[in-house]
């Protein structure tokens, strides 16, 4: 919404671990090193843990960047699985063969060892990355150290990133963990960000995003600092909603009200909750005595009877009951929040008019023709990709469980949550929900690349095609399969219009948002499609 106004390319403060936003602190390039040396060591694990938001994410992005050729890398950013489970995607993310339907742990460990051993002979590395792994089980943990017994004389033939909270080191500080623990050739626990860090990681993100300007002034410095506690994410999320208000007020900069007007929209801080705690019970107290009053005048002119002490809560309960409910989603109490998975990727399956089988979604997607996209990303985000999605919730006990997006509207959404359709408010929707998902998504067999500047493939045709249905000449029938400097522009515009990076090239999300605006076959979040925008750039305001 703010991005003109303030002259941006894209928004500066998303949540979602972009590589070139990050900002380099002097903890960040440790860790980073840290990673980059266990990759380039002898095998074994490294281990990077942080508090949540502090960048572990990103900088696993930045080393996937800077990760050398000779390297297969296999990413698993959701590892609460089971031993079976886990394997499977182990196989999925390397491309490794194994039977259809298999459950048994000997058959994937086989598979797994066999494709070690010809990498290695093909002069190959291969480095499994776990995102998230304080989710994992101890039975899941032993399993991966028992991978990494296969070694050669020089080295072990697996690699294994464990990136997780901080709780994932006490976790290996276990008795049943010792002989994992002993594997760990590097570790590095990255803490948050220093006052003088925190004004030199807003000023970075802004030109990132395309502005010089100072948006946020220096003697906002300590107050951002005080309230993110140096955080990177809680930055972003204060920044962005920051900016909002300050595009709405039609201001120039971000002030200070404006900063602590954004802290007590989106953060629960203590002080915040105990001031509202604190209204609350005088509001209560207030409306109580109001209540007693007006039933002792009532009942004085018409008798000498006398109120009873228990009038005023009688009176004062049908004005609470009729308050709208904001409630939060919650899983029954009398089942196990385990069943919440299978039924949010049932629900997602049953919206692309499939069944599901259970075990790996995404392994069962890619059999009927979807892709799968798992990621973290903001509502507005799955506003523009604008398919189905299951969402990773957390419950008022700081659990987890999921649920499947299935509408998104101005204000309200409809969610599934087991066996029952809730429609809940935005806002409270967005506090229960970090920002991870699970979406799929349908193009065509053709298009299974980047598509860029210089490009010369049928999938380019495809493209051509996709772009004239959104500039509104649904006739056009282009077979030009060249990337040219046009289709490029055309490109870039409409990932402005998007709020993506304009680079011109034609990856996964650009490919996604493309067919939310073209694939009419496919089930939609929204209820209607997004305005459309010009492609042109002559035609384009």
């Amino acid at each position: 919404m703010y991005q003109s106004y303030f002259g941006l390319a894209e928004a500066p403060f998303s949540i979602a671990p972009a590589p070139r936003y990050l900002y380099m602190s002097q903890r960040h390039q440790e860790a980073l090193a840290h990673l980059l040396y266990g990759v380039n060591s002898g095998g074994g694990f490294v281990l990077l843990t942080g508090e949540v938001g502090a960048g572990k994410t990103t900088v696993c992005r930045c080393l996937l960047e800077q990760i050398p050729e000779t390297c297969d890398v296999a990413y698993i950013f959701n590892p609460k699985l089971t031993v079976e489970e886990l394997l499977s995607s182990i196989c999925v993310e390397f491309g490794i063969a194994h039977p259809p339907g298999n459950s048994s742990i000997k058959v994937f460990v086989d598979c797994i060892n066999t494709h070690l051993l010809d990498a290695h002979a093909r002069g190959r590395h291969a480095v499994l990355i776990i995102d998230e792994a304080q989710n994992l089980s101890a039975d899941v943990l032993e399993q991966m150290r028992l991978l990494t017994n296969l070694e050669t004389s020089e080295r072990k033939l697996l690699q294994i990133i464990l990136i997780g909270q901080p709780e994932l080191a006490t976790m290996l500080e276990r008795p049943e963990l010792k002989q994992l623990s002993q594997r760990i050739v590097a570790r590095y626990h990255l803490g948050p960000l220093t006052q003088a860090e925190v004004a030199a990681y807003i000023k970075h993100r802004l030109e990132v995003a395309g502005t010089q300007r100072l948006l946020f002034p220096a003697k906002l410095t300590r107050q951002l600092h005080r309230m993110s506690g140096g955080v990177p994410r809680i930055i972003n999320v204060v920044c962005d909603r920051a900016l909002l208000g300050t595009y709405v007020q039609g201001k120039d900069r971000v002030d200070r009200k404006t900063l602590a007007q954004a802290e007590r929209e989106v953060l629960q801080t203590p002080t915040t909750l105990r001031r509202k705690q604190r209204w609350t019970r005088v509001a209560g107290v207030l409306t109580l005595a109001a209540c007693a009053l007006l039933l002792a005048v009532f009942f004085g002119s018409k008798s000498d009877l006398k109120a009873t002490p228990s009038a005023p809560t009688v009176a004062a309960s049908p004005a609470v009951s009729s308050k709208p409910s904001h409630a939060a989603l919650t899983w029954p109490a009398n089942r196990p929040v385990s069943n919440s998975k299978p039924l949010a990727y049932t629900a997602l399956f049953k919206a692309w008019g499939a069944d599901y089988q259970g075990g790996d979604p995404c392994l069962q997607a890619s059999e009927i023709g979807l892709r799968c996209r798992n990621q973290r990303g903001s509502l507005l985000e799955l506003r523009q990709l604008n398919r189905p999605a299951v969402l990773t919730l957390r419950d008022a006990q700081g659990g987890e469980l999921h649920a499947t997006l299935i509408e998104l509207g101005p204000r309200h959404a409809s969610v599934i949550i087991g066996e029952t359709t809730a429609k809940i408010d935005i806002a409270e929707l967005a506090s229960q929900w970090p920002g991870d998902y699970s979406l799929f998504w349908r193009a065509p067999a053709e298009v299974s690349t980047t598509l860029r500047l210089g490009d010369s493939s049928p999938a380019v045709a495809w493209l051509r095609q996709q772009v004239a249905r959104i500039a509104g000449k649904s006739s056009d029938t282009s077979e030009n399969p060249h990337y040219d400097v046009d289709l490029a522009e055309q490109i870039k515009q409409f990932q402005r219009t998007r709020g993506l990076y304009p680079d011109g090239n034609v990856g996964p999300k650009t490919l996604i948002y493309l067919l939310g605006a073209t694939d009419d076959t496919a089930p939609n979040l929204l209820a209607e499609k997004p305005a459309e925008f010009p492609l042109h750039p002559q035609k384009a305001r």
